[in-house]
């Protein structure tokens, strides 16, 4: 299932300002959450991570 690429765009703005990973309201993602953090690397948002 893919995401809209309006929630997409946000969420990797989103993404840029936080150096742990976050779901698309800027929650960190709970390491146990194995969907959401299959969305976020399958969606190449993992790639944004503030270094």
């Amino acid at each position: 299932m893919a995401i809209s690429p309006a929630i997409k765009k946000n969420w990797i703005e989103i993404q840029k300002k936080s150096d742990v990973p976050v779901n698309a309201i800027g929650v960190k993602i709970n390491p146990n959450d194995k969907r959401t953090s299959d969305v976020w690397k399958k969606e190449g948002i993992d790639k944004y991570l503030k270094k």
